[in-house]
């Protein structure tokens, strides 16, 4: 047992015996803490064994829908086979009796969530130690070891390691609760556009979104309309990195969509007094948005991900482009190599980057030429830009396309398509959407619809 060993070794670890059984002991008087506690405390936050494995039991008979008091937490010891004859029914008794009272069971809570912290932070510290002095790599990446270390621990996540099921199934299980209690239609943040929505189920956790197009068709400019979306309706930060855009290109660009003011007219200023009006309300909406933007054209993965760990609140992180990311101060040099390894490795960077910050990372990319060389001109997988494994790193990848792009003699120039190529989240499919060349938008058929109406 770690814990005696530590004892043994003379280690002083960060623990308090006290506010475990005090959270145990609430948990067995009221059971309605229960769920409360479970959004705080995991089996890790107990120090002690017989802590630990007693809160195991108690998560997982409420997981199954069990009634939780101390004669039905010791028959659940038996079957899990933690169940100590000579001392489980007393230790349960005591944890009730000294237990104050359950109504304090969040600062109890509390106190050992501080206490796994303080403990994970030396484990952290010990490990950066470890590698300074066995001298396992350079400087600048033992540094963003280490700040990714403690990044991990900001946002109460852990680097590696095997978790016991138990624990993601708690996870799981919050998830299904939270989204039930607030009838959310999708699971992740919204896009903006609701048949997207429905078809992707929202920009989620952790996933790598592609969004790739011929140049000109607009993939700026959905990107931006999902970002300010995001910013607006969720109100967390979303951070922008635009590798071929001037922030004040993309600006611009808000603020047109934002205002329904012509993009032409609002580079020249030659506005009437009602676009005028319009554009202040515009700058005042998304000035109160937190969408930071980074413009600078030689920023790396790892450059990206060191300023989103100091972001607070991040919600989201949009890439403006993939293939001027081999180009963009990469930790690697592949001026020699073959440029679908360079993206490859660009794609497999982004992938742990939005799995370690845990949130969606939108990545716009280039396609080839190959399609102009088809009937259909519609995109395929296999047109992704020096491909490589971005169609394997990505949980979502859509495609833009717009018939009124080739054809000038076009019925319907607006008309434009999502095509859903990959979607690890549920079928492939396309969504139609309407293209605002003079407002640099896309929105959705049914949304132009209702305007003119």
């Amino acid at each position: 047992m770690q814990s005696e060993l530590d004892e043994l070794l003379g280690r002083r670890i960060p623990h308090s015996a006290e506010a475990e059984q005090a959270v145990l002991g609430s948990m067995l008087i009221d059971p309605g803490c229960i769920a409360e506690v479970l959004h705080k405390a995991t089996p890790s936050d107990f120090y002690l064994t017989v802590n630990r494995e007693i809160f195991e039991t108690v998560l997982s008979m409420f997981s199954y829908g069990k009634i939780v008091d101390p004669v039905t937490v010791l028959d659940g010891m038996r079957e899990r086979g933690t169940f100590r004859e000579e001392s489980s029914q007393s230790y349960l008794l005591e944890l009730m009796q000294i237990t104050p009272t359950a109504a304090n069971v969040m600062k109890y809570t509390d106190i050992i969530r501080n206490m796994t912290l303080l403990r994970n932070l030396a484990e952290a510290a010990s490990d950066i130690t470890s590698m300074v002095t066995d001298g396992s790599g350079a400087a600048d990446q033992i540094l963003e070891a280490a700040e990714r270390k403690i990044y991990a621990l900001r946002r109460d996540r852990t680097v590696g390691g095997l978790v016991p099921v138990s624990e993601v199934i708690q996870s799981v299980y919050l998830q299904l609760s939270e989204a039930a209690e607030k009838g959310v239609k999708i699971p992740g943040l919204s896009t903006g556009l609701p048949d997207l929505d429905d078809a992707i189920l929202g920009l989620n956790r952790g996933e790598l979104i592609i969004i790739a197009s011929r140049p000109g068709m607009g993939k700026t400019s959905i990107a931006l309309n999902m970002a300010k979306h995001v910013a607006k309706t969720s109100g967390k930060a979303v951070a922008v990195f635009s590798l071929e855009m001037a922030r004040e290109q993309l600006v611009t660009r808000l603020l047109a969509s934002e205002g329904r003011v012509d993009s032409q007219k609002l580079v020249t200023g030659k506005l009437s007094r009602e676009e005028w009006r319009r554009v202040a309300q515009a700058a005042a909406a998304v000035s109160n948005t937190k969408i930071k933007i980074d413009d600078n054209p030689s920023l790396s993965v790892a450059d990206m991900n060191a300023q989103c760990r100091r972001a607070d609140d991040l919600g989201l992180v949009v890439i403006d482009y993939l293939q001027l990311m081999q180009t963009a101060g990469s930790e690697h040099s592949y001026s020699n190599e073959n440029r679908t390894i360079a993206v490859s490795d660009m794609s497999r960077m982004l992938k742990i980057m939005a799995k370690e910050l845990n949130v969606p990372v939108i990545c716009l990319s280039q396609l080839s030429r190959a399609n102009e060389g088809r009937q259909n001109k519609r995109p395929m997988l296999s047109d992704l830009r020096e491909s490589g494994s971005i169609e394997q790193d990505a949980d979502i990848v859509i495609g833009l396309y717009r018939d009124g792009y080739y054809n000038r003699e076009s019925e319907n120039p607006s008309i434009a398509e999502a095509i859903i190529l990959k979607n690890r989240r549920g079928d492939s499919k396309t969504i139609e959407l309407l293209w605002l060349p003079e407002y640099t938008t896309y929105v959705s058929a049914e949304k132009r619809h209702e305007d003119e109406y």
